[in-house]
């Protein structure tokens, strides 16, 4: 099999499913590091669960720094590679590395230090929130290894290579399965198993991704691009950072929302965590078509053909919708069945209360899912375009929605304000990210006339 791939020839329908078929199932092995954590975790009871899964945001909201800047620099390689410069692409890489090393350092601090007050002003729950920290604490300390995965699988997706990450996410799932049960299961080692677990398939998914971006060829990179490059630094940055601000922005909006949930009742907290906890398989269709069509615009747009941008975000957009009313219906249909694999506790009860409240919230986000899917191809697509300032104003937007929705919501339709706010929130953001999406291609168009007419 071909380790790149040339998007800007060729037909973009083709290109977009090839690409994304194989980010669907890396994406699908990596939501079993969640999955069987939940599911192993969910056999301990249903604080457990409900520990892990309180988690989420904050989790989220940590490591999607790294994965936002991994993903902005990987835009600038594909730029470069579209484009046939080389040479810009090894600065693109050796920068890279430097960049990420910083902000490793940075984040991992920031991450330990503030851990245990933002837990507090959360509000978690008391009969949770030691076991909160401690699973945290753990998921924090494989923050190099999140970080690093990223930015190689970065590098090969950028290139055409979605292959490779594919292979990695396999492991990765497989080696947390094996060990979450042994961990959790045989050791008894409670949440902590489950992050350890975790890190462990981090490690094995990053490695994979780094031994194959280094027998490369056209990553191959020469020491002086490690020396450091402020002007390639700056454009990286300027790539990156939005889109880690972007993906700030919203987990601080979950973790507002999230702060709401846990002051309603404790089966409500149970259920609505829960399904936050397999919202991975929602979401997994979304994020991998968007991967893809993101990758096809910078490529396109490194070779100046922003007719095939254009075309190929409208394929994307199609797809967008009949991926999320199936991927919707499937989950209406099955939904119960699968969280009742998660919900587990020696009082009846309990479980059923939380079982009802988790599909109400699974039944109102499915819903949805086609607009949340079109939120994210327009998202990378402006990304690929080299616009990550839209997309981190839109995450302002889903912030606001969210919160002043699941703040005032409720007041009319109770616990399902809760529920609508979610979808309130991708409504908002996706309509700013359309409109940006049209506006970007005009200016990049007229540009382009532009330095034709020269």
């Amino acid at each position: 099999m071909a380790q790149t791939r040339d998007m800007t020839t060729g037909s973009p329908t083709k290109h977009l499913i090839l690409f994304t078929l194989p980010i669907i199932a890396g994406n699908a092995f990596q939501q079993l590091y969640s999955l069987v954590d939940s599911f192993v975790v969910g056999q301990v009871s249903v604080d457990a669960l409900t520990a892990v899964a309180s988690a989420g945001w904050l989790d989220w909201l940590v490591l999607s720094l790294a994965m936002g800047l991994a993903q902005g620099f990987g835009i600038q390689v594909a730029q470069s590679f579209g484009a046939g410069d080389y040479k810009e692409l090894h600065r693109a890489v050796g920068q890279s590395l430097i960049l990420s090393g910083i902000t490793i350092v940075a984040v991992e601090l920031l991450a330990q230090v503030f851990l245990w007050p933002v837990l507090v002003l959360m509000d978690m729950p008391a009969q949770t929130i030691r076991m909160t920290e401690s699973y945290l604490r753990i998921i924090f300390a494989g923050l190099p290894l999140v970080m690093g995965f990223n930015l190689f699988a970065g590098f090969l997706r950028s290139v055409g290579n979605s292959t490779v990450p594919l292979v990695a996410m396999i492991c990765a799932a497989l080696t947390n399965m094996a060990l979450d049960v042994l961990f959790v299961m045989g050791f008894d080692m409670g949440v902590q198993g489950a992050a350890l677990a975790t890190i462990s398939g981090q490690a094995l998914s990053c490695l994979i991704c780094l031994i194959a971006v280094l027998r490369l060829p056209v990553m191959h990179i020469a020491g002086t691009d490690l020396r450091w490059d402020g002007r390639m630094c700056a454009r990286l940055m300027k790539l990156g950072l939005p889109i880690a601000f972007q993906n700030l922005i919203i987990s601080v909006g979950g973790l507002v929302l999230q702060k709401v949930v846990n002051g309603f009742r404790y089966a409500f907290v149970a259920g609505f965590n829960a399904t936050n906890r397999l919202f991975g398989l929602f979401e997994l269709a979304g994020i991998s078509l968007g991967t893809a069509v993101g990758t096809f615009a910078g490529q396109n747009l490194g070779a100046g053909r922003l007719d095939r941008v254009r075309l190929g975000q409208r394929r994307a957009a199609q797809l967008s919708v009949l991926l999320g009313l199936l991927v919707g219906g499937l989950m209406i249909l099955f939904g119960k069945p699968l969280l009742s694999l998660f919900i587990t506790d020696s009082d009846p009860d309990k479980v059923a209360q939380t079982l009802a409240v988790a599909y109400e919230y699974m039944v109102v986000m499915s819903l949805g899912l086609s607009m949340l899917y079109l939120l994210f191809t327009y998202r990378t697509t402006l990304q690929g375009l080299g616009d990550t300032m839209i997309p981190m104003v839109s995450g302002f937007v889903e912030l606001v929605m969210r919160i002043v929705c699941a703040v005032a919501l409720p007041l009319l339709l109770n616990e399902w304000g809760i529920y609508v706010s979610e979808i309130a929130a991708w409504i908002g953001a996706a309509c700013l990210l359309i409109w940006g999406y049209y506006r970007r291609v005009r200016l990049l168009e007229g540009k382009l006339q532009q330095k034709t007419a020269v």
